[in-house]
């Protein structure tokens, strides 16, 4: 993950609490909320799919969907 996106959100999220927004602000922070979100639920998604499970036989199974 960019370490540019999350200092950005972390600068908007601080002046949004000193001095607040513009709207042209919140919408880029919304943006950038979203696009962290997405990104960090693809790189657990392919974690997890290349996740193993051995069980008591020493069978490896490849972890499924619930």
């Amino acid at each position: 993950m960019k370490s540019e996106l999350i200092d950005r959100i972390n600068q908007l999220a601080r002046k949004a609490k000193s001095e607040g927004l513009t709207p042209e602000e919140k919408e880029e922070q919304t943006t950038l909320r979203n696009q962290y979100r997405m990104e960090f639920r693809n790189n657990l998604t392919n974690q997890l799919e290349h996740t193993y499970i051995m069980d008591e036989k020493g069978n490896k199974r490849k972890l499924g969907k619930s």
